[in-house]
C-alpha cells in the first residue's frame, strides 16, 4: 500500500488507517484476525480511543505482535490536566505499550472547549509533559469545527489534524477546504476522517450499518469514488469507518488508486451540490 509521509516529518504512513472502531464489540480472536489482515494489506497506522467502546481493550492484544513496526494514535476527550492523566496511563496498559506515536486531543467542537486546552490547566500541558517523558512522539487534535481548528494550529504547533475529508462535505457543506490549507501553511499532516461518508441518515431510514452514526457508503464502487477524491487532496491518511468490509473496501481502493481527473471532480462537485444532508457543513458542525 502507498505510504504517504506525515507532515513536516519522516514517518510513512499507509494512505488508509486502521479505525479502532473495527475491533469493537468483536471477539479477541476476531479483533486478532482484522488486524493481522490490516497488517498484511500493508496498513501500518491504527487509531483508537477510549470513547470508542472496548476498542482498546481488543486492540491492545491484537496489536502487540506488530507494535515495533506500526504508528499507533490514541486520543482523549478530556479537556483539563489533572483529569487526563489517569486516562492516558490506562489507554497505555490496555493497548499494551510504553508510548503512543501520536497523541490526540478528541472532537474539539467549541472555542470554549479551545480556551480550556490551552490554558495552563487544559489537556495540552499534561500532553506536553507527557512528550518530554518520552510517552508521546507526536501532538495532534482532532475536530468536526473549522473555525476551532484552525484557531488550534494558529497557538500551538501540532503535528497533525484529524478532520472529516470527503467529497460531499467539501462541495456540498463547503467545509474542510479553509482547514486542509492552514494545516499545509503550518505543515501539519492533514489525516482524513469521513472519507466514506455518504450523508447523514434519514429520520425513518433503516440503519444498517450500526457502527456509523452517518450514513457511510453501500457498495465497493462508491467507496472507491469517494476515497479517490480524499486521496486526490494533500492528505497523509484517511482512517476507515468501523465496518470490515469498508475497510477492505478502502484497502483495494488505495491499491488501485489514481488521482481525480478533471471531469471525475466536477462530476463529484455536481452530485456534493444536489445532496440534501452531507455529513457536515459551514453551518452544522455537530455529531
Amino acid at each position: 500500500m502507498e505510504k504517504r509521509t506525515y507532515g513536516k516529518h519522516n514517518d510513512r504512513l499507509s494512505v488508509v488507517g486502521f479505525g479502532g472502531i473495527l475491533v469493537m464489540n468483536e471477539t479477541a480472536e476476531e479483533s486478532a484476525r482484522r488486524v493481522s489482515y490490516a497488517i498484511d494489506r500493508g496498513v501500518n497506522y491504527f487509531d483508537v480511543a477510549p470513547s470508542y467502546g472496548n476498542a482498546e481493550d481488543m486492540l491492545g492484544p491484537a496489536l502487540e505482535p506488530y507494535r515495533n513496526n506500526v504508528f499507533l494514535a490514541c486520543k482523549t476527550n478530556i479537556r483539563t490536566a489533572e483529569a487526563a492523566e489517569t486516562e492516558f496511563h490506562e489507554s497505555l496498559a490496555k493497548l499494551r505499550t510504553d508510548h503512543f506515536d501520536l497523541y490526540q486531543l478528541h472532537g474539539v467542537q467549541t472555542q470554549e472547549e479551545v480556551d480550556v486546552l490551552l490554558s495552563d490547566e487544559g489537556t495540552l500541558e499534561f500532553v506536553q509533559n507527557m512528550q518530554r517523558e518520552g510517552k508521546i512522539r507526536y501532538i495532534g487534535f482532532s475536530a468536526h469545527n473549522e473555525d476551532a481548528a484552525i484557531r488550534l494550529l494558529d497557538a500551538f504547533p501540532f503535528d497533525s489534524v484529524l478532520f472529516p475529508v470527503n467529497w460531499a462535505t467539501w462541495y456540498g457543506g463547503e467545509f474542510g477546504p479553509r482547514l486542509v490549507e492552514a494545516a499545509q501553511k503550518r505543515e501539519a499532516a492533514v489525516l482524513a476522517l469521513k472519507a466514506l461518508a455518504w450523508r447523514r441518515w434519514e429520520e425513518d431510514e433503516e440503519r444498517h450499518w450500526n457502527k456509523t452514526w452517518y450514513r457511510p457508503v453501500d457498495t465497493a464502487e462508491q467507496a472507491e469514488r469517494f476515497l479517490r477524491f480524499t486521496l486526490s487532496r494533500p492528505v497523509t491518511s484517511a482512517v476507515s469507518p468501523g465496518h470490515i468490509e469498508h475497510f477492505q473496501w478502502a484497502c483495494d481502493a488505495a491499491d488501485r488508486f489514481t488521482p481525480l481527473s478533471e471531469d471525475e471532480e466536477a462530476a463529484l462537485e455536481a452530485e456534493a451540490r444536489e445532496l440534501k444532508a452531507p455529513v457536515f457543513s459551514k453551518t452544522v458542525t455537530s455529531i
